[in-house]
């Protein structure tokens, strides 16, 4: 057997064995493999050797395999309609990418609703966005909205991406965090929050002269 191979079925044996948990969340089950906690490349290597595929709805999250919860329609709904007007507004200024991975130095590659990263498509077709090549990441929150605010909060605070959106569906609102930093308990989060109400408009890092309209974000049928 290739060693590639034997590394791989290595790691899936040992993630079959252990208990898999299951951790709520205000009515959001996440289910974590543990306590196996994977690199970057191992992950990859699972993927690579189809262990995992998009069925599996997994991501790493600090070495973890997490697996994300299902979406509901207003989630799909509003990421639709958020992507559409990025690109509208964007054109080919930047790169929209809707949950597909970006890799972080912290053994993560999560799968955020909406990136923003610089450059062009053709530029990621050797690795995935890393942050110092993302202007905004954006989660769309209805029954993740804790898992958002803290565990997210944090993974995307300590990779330091400058800014990060929380659309808050059921509040219908907007969270814009930005400033990244580590308190003197070692936890990581953003210095500044700011609120944004469905009827208000938003610019968008990088672009500061290009609006975003947040009242096409909340359709009716969002607010649950």
């Amino acid at each position: 057997m290739p060693a590639a191979v034997n590394n791989a079925v290595s790691l899936i044996s040992v993630s079959v064995q252990v208990k898999v948990e299951s951790v709520p969340l205000e009515g959001c089950l996440m289910n974590a493999v543990t306590p196996k906690r994977f690199t970057i490349a191992e992950y990859h290597q699972l993927i690579e050797l189809g262990f995992l595929t998009e069925a599996n709805h997994i991501e790493l999250i600090r070495g973890e395999l997490i697996q994300m919860t299902a979406k509901g329609t207003p989630h799909i709904v509003c990421s639709s309609i958020l992507c559409r007007q990025l690109n509208r507004l964007l054109g080919d200024q930047a790169v929209i990418r809707g949950q597909d991975p970006i890799t972080l130095p912290n053994q993560s590659e999560p799968e955020p609703d909406v990136v923003i990263a610089r450059g062009r498509d053709e530029d990621y077709l050797a690795h995935h966005p890393y942050p110092e090549d993302i202007l905004l990441v954006i989660e769309i929150s209805d029954k993740t909205i804790d898992y958002d605010q803290t565990i997210k909060l944090s993974l995307y605070g300590e990779a330091r991406i400058y800014y990060y959106w929380i659309v808050n569906l059921p509040a219908r609102k907007l969270e814009r965090h930005s400033q990244p930093y580590q308190n003197a308990q070692n936890k990581f989060s953003y210095l500044s929050k700011e609120i944004f109400l469905s009827n208000q408009s938003v610019a968008i890092p990088g672009f500061e002269d290009i609006l975003l309209d947040l009242n096409r974000l909340f359709p009716e049928s969002a607010s649950e």
